[in-house]
Formats: C-alpha cells, sequence, structure tokens
C-alpha cells in the first residue's frame, strides 16, 4: 500500500490519510500516486508511455468533487460567454457605433490583455491562498464588476472608460479559470486526468461558446442597441454569482494548495510567480513544447479571428442560411463549437495511441493546410470549414498542453504554471489581432495575412520539435 493513501472525502475531493486508517479505495477508482508535490521529470523528452486507464464520462461524473468544479467552471465560462457576447455586440455590431479594423482589435485585446499582464504574478496566489476561497469571491467580485460594465453600456459611455471595466472584468475571469484548472488534480486521481481535463476544457469552451451564442441570440429580444446591449450584459453577471455558490460548497483547503514553498511576504510571493512558472515549465520538454505550439495556433488564431470579423461586419452577404453580420458570427460561433466537440472525441483516442507529440504535430500541420487553402478561397462557406477544422485543431493542441501540466508538474507550482499558461495564451492572441489589425483591409480579405497566419504553425511545429528532443532540466526547488 503507498505511503501516502488518500481517503475520499464527502465532497468528492481527496485527502491524505494514514495507510493504517485508509478505507480501501472503491473499485473504480485504483490506489493514487504518491502525495502531491514537485515531481522530478522523467529522463525521456516525452514522457507520455505510461498506461492510461480510462473511467469513461460517467464514471468521472459520479465523483461528487469533480461535478461541483465541473459545475463552477460551466457557470462561470457560460457568464463570461455572454460577458464576451453582449460586449462584441455593443461594440462592434452596434448601430450606435461604428468599427474599423482597430476597433475591433482594441475590442478583443480588452477581453484578453489584463490576465495576460497580471496572471504570473496572480499565479503565485493561487499557490498561497485557498482555491476554494479564491473561486468563489473572485467570481462575486466578477458579477459586481459586470453590473458596472452593464451601466456604462447603458449610458453610453465609450472609449476608455468602458474599455478599462471590461479589463477588470476579463482579469478577474482568468483568475478564476486558472484556479479551477490548478484545482483540478485534487478532485480526480493522476491516471484520469487526461479524461477529466478534456471533459471539463471541452466542455467549458463549449458552454462559453453557447454562452456567447445565447447573447447573439437575446439581441433579437433585447435590441441591438446600447439598452438592449446592458440588458443581456447584466444577465450575464447571473453566471459568475451561480458559479460563486458553487464553489463554496467546497470544504475549505480541499482544492489546495497541498504546499506552500513561497516566502511569507505577499509581495515576494507574487513578484516569484512570473519567474516559477516560467522555471517550472523550462524544466519539463513535453510541457515547454506544449506551450510554444499553443502560441503558435494561438497567433494564427488572433489573426483569421479578426478578418473573419471585418468580412461578416463589412463584405459578406446573407446567402441562404448562411447569414452575414452579428448573426452571422453567432453561425461560426456554433459550428466552432462543434470543433470543439470533435476535439473532445478525438484527443484522447489520438494520445492513448499516437501520443502527446504526435498529436499535437497531426494538430499544427492541418491548422497550417487549412490558413493556405482559406487564402486561396475566401468565402463564407470556406470561412465556417474553416472555423470548425481551426477550432477542433487548436483545442487538440490546447487539451494536450493542459495534460501536460497537470501531469508533469508539481502542485506547489501548478497554478504559476497555469497563471504562465493562460497569460501567454492570451498575450499572443492579443499580439496577433493587433498585428493584423494594422495590416488589415476594412473589408477583411487579405489572403497575405492568411498565408502569414500558416507561417506561424509551421514555425510553430519546428519549435515543438527542437524543444521536444532538449533533455529535462532538474526540476526548480
Amino acid at each position: 500500500m503507498s505511503s501516502a493513501h488518500r481517503q475520499t472525502r464527502k465532497d468528492g475531493s481527496y485527502e491524505h490519510a494514514p495507510a493504517a486508517l485508509a478505507e480501501p479505495e472503491p473499485r473504480v477508482y485504483p490506489e493514487p500516486d504518491p502525495a502531491p508535490g514537485p515531481r522530478r521529470p522523467a529522463a525521456s523528452a516525452e514522457p507520455e508511455t505510461e498506461p492510461e486507464e480510462r473511467l469513461g464520462w460517467r464514471g468521472l461524473l459520479g465523483t461528487r468533487g469533480f461535478r461541483r468544479l465541473l459545475a463552477t467552471r460551466f457557470a462561470a465560462q457560460c457568464g463570461d460567454g455572454m460577458f464576451q457576447g453582449a460586449l462584441g455586440g455593443a461594440v462592434l455590431f452596434n448601430p450606435e457605433r461604428e468599427a474599423d479594423p482597430m476597433a475591433v482589435a482594441i475590442g478583443l485585446a480588452v477581453l484578453l490583455a489584463p490576465y495576460s499582464i497580471i496572471g504570473p504574478f496572480a499565479g503565485a496566489l493561487l499557490d498561497r491562498w485557498d482555491r476554494r476561497r479564491v473561486l468563489w469571491v473572485a467570481n462575486l467580485l466578477r458579477g459586481v464588476l459586470t453590473v458596472g460594465v452593464a451601466a456604462m453600456v447603458a449610458t453610453g459611455v465609450a472609449g476608455p472608460p468602458l474599455y478599462l471595466g471590461a479589463l477588470a472584468v476579463a482579469g478577474v475571469t482568468r483568475f478564476v479559470l486558472a484556479g479551477l484548472s490548478a484545482a483540478l488534480p485534487h478532485v480526480v486521481v493522476k491516471r484520469h486526468l487526461v479524461e477529466a481535463n478534456v471533459l471539463a476544457t471541452t466542455v467549458g469552451a463549449a458552454v462559453a461558446a453557447g454562452g456567447g451564442a445565447l447573447a447573439i441570440s437575446l439581441r433579437a429580444v433585447f435590441g441591438g442597441d446600447n439598452t438592449g446591449s446592458a440588458v443581456i450584459t447584466v444577465i450575464a453577471a447571473l453566471g459568475a454569482v451561480l458559479a460563486a455558490v458553487f464553489a463554496a460548497g467546497f470544504r475549505q483547503g480541499v482544492l489546495g494548495p497541498d504546499e506552500r514553498t513561497e516566502a511569507k511576504q505577499a509581495i515576494v510571493a507574487v513578484a516569484r510567480g512570473l519567474v516559477d512558472g516560467a522555471r517550472a515549465m523550462a524544466a519539463v520538454p513535453s510541457v515547454a513544447s506544449s506551450f510554444t505550439a499553443l502560441m503558435a495556433h494561438r497567433l494564427a488564431y488572433g489573426i483569421s479571428i479578426l478578418l473573419m470579423l471585418l468580412l461578416f461586419r463589412h463584405s459578406f452577404s446573407s446567402n441562404g442560411v448562411l447569414l452575414a453580420g452579428m448573426a452571422g458570427i453567432g453561425e461560426m460561433v456554433g459550428v466552432a463549437a462543434a470543433g470543439l466537440a470533435v476535439a473532445a472525441l478525438v484527443t484522447p483516442w489520438l494520445a492513448r495511441r499516437l501520443g502527446r507529440g504526435n498529436t499535437v504535430r497531426i494538430s499544427l500541420v492541418v491548422g497550417a493546410a487549412t490558413m493556405l487553402v482559406l487564402s486561396t478561397a475566401i468565402c463564407m462557406e470556406m470561412a465556417m470549414v474553416g472555423a470548425f477544422v481551426l477550432t477542433c485543431a487548436g483545442q487538440m493542441v490546447k487539451l494536450c498542453a493542459d495534460a501536460a501540466v497537470q501531469s508533469e508538474v508539481g502542485d506547489d507550482r501548478r497554478g504559476r504554471v497555469f497563471a504562465l499558461y493562460d497569460a501567454v495564451f492570451n498575450m499572443c492572441y492579443v499580439v496577433a489581432v493587433a498585428a493584423a489589425a494594422i495590416l488589415a483591409p476594412m473589408h477583411g480579405r487579405s489572403p497575405l495575412l492568411l498565408v502569414l497566419a500558416a507561417a506561424c504553425y509551421l514555425l510553430g511545429l519546428l519549435a515543438h520539435e527542437l524543444l521536444t528532443r532538449r533533455r529535462a532540466a532538474p526540476t526548480p526547488t
């Protein structure tokens, strides 16, 4: 019997117990690995051959702690999707406002930039503070800030004040999502992390897309002007409040962190977040290479998203079931959600048979090929195909990166790595959107930018290969 045997609490999370006192675990839950803490990576460049025992989604959902964490994530991401859809409609497709490429870029950057800046430092707090408390307090704060943004939209506020309000909401949201990812290993045993992560992140992303689609559809009920957009934004705040209620149902301390290795002064701990997250990430080749591949995808995806928004805003015309304007964006979001669902089904199958590394390689090649095809045929039909394929390929890369961090980074540093992960994830998107806004024409038809997006995927593939072949460094202490 393992010297760090764990037993299940009533809320479904795991706690350590002396081996002599531990009750036998249910048959479907094999004995977990030793107590979490810093792990020394295997010497191989890609330690992904450990046999994986599948529990199945039904078995995962039968775990009370995982089920509650999943409900927290879904409520938070549904509210986030609604907020982004409402704000996007208010800024980009509002008849009372006008949008050019730079306005589109600013609107997208507002939703992602804040956590790209504060995320690495906030990660230190996720590894220092009780994550259960972080989740319910941050979600309540997000609800209050969302209502504040709704008030600004209703009164016609534009420019920096509106952007600052949206920045605050987005920053807290990213903090919440990093906390949810860092807490996952406390409610699921290690050998089931891959499938648990597939369910949590993929369905969560689909729920966020559904929230965005709901915000778009509610424009038909409340209108697309300032007042209608404000009402939809207020409704989005309900997701944050519900997420706070779910998070408060956990016992104190059950979501970690298990050990707190930072300095006692909070300021020092925060300042070390960026460095510690980067060191822990760089120490494991499979994690570093996955990060790089995800960066390449986000750069390419940012370029394509900006162009699609401009095309649906200024170039495309409704054609049968394919609609232009905000309704067309809603259709594209639905197609992208289907891509997420396919990624959820395909990624575990490919990862088990080919390994995470090969799954990432396939995704990058498919992404590059899709961008090149799009550059030769810019039309609504191909835009929908591209939304499906690129979202599916990108989600496959993200699922592999998530699994690498959750299984190969110690719990005492996992929060900082996930915070750095989110920062890199979002900053690449913001940089790509900003750069594309400078080069993109008002109508959005730019084959050159799509070719550059394909080049991002190919450069990411090259960097992934180089980092995968690097020997593992000693785990930072």
